[in-house]
């Protein structure tokens, strides 16, 4: 059964933009040379400020892991990784699996 992973980034108050700035020129580009997890990137707007939702989806924890295991042994991502932490305030991670009825991701 599919997980997914659920990854919330708050940024520090102000570097919300520098934040999607790197994200969108270095982090994306990086992590679309590994296999296609991602289920989308989003940003809040209202309540949720300085926010970096993103969802990835995986076959299951083995696969999970693999993936996370190929982008945190990328040279490449742990140069942006560096660049930006010291952006981020806290992160938040879950993990969920897809309720039985309803559409599927």
């Amino acid at each position: 059964m599919a997980i997914y992973e659920l990854r919330t980034y708050n940024a520090i108050v102000g570097k919300m933009s520098e934040l999607v700035a790197l994200y969108k020129n270095e982090g994306w580009p990086v992590l679309s040379k590994h296999p296609p997890k991602l289920v989308g990137y989003f940003t809040g707007d209202v309540g949720a400020l300085n926010q970096l939702i993103h969802i990835w989806k995986f076959e299951d924890d083995a696969d999970r892991r693999a993936f996370w295991a190929g982008v945190y042994g990328d040279a490449d991502f742990m140069a942006f990784a560096a660049k930006i932490r010291p952006l981020i305030a806290e992160q938040q991670n879950k993990l969920m699996m897809s309720a039985p009825w309803g559409p599927q991701p």
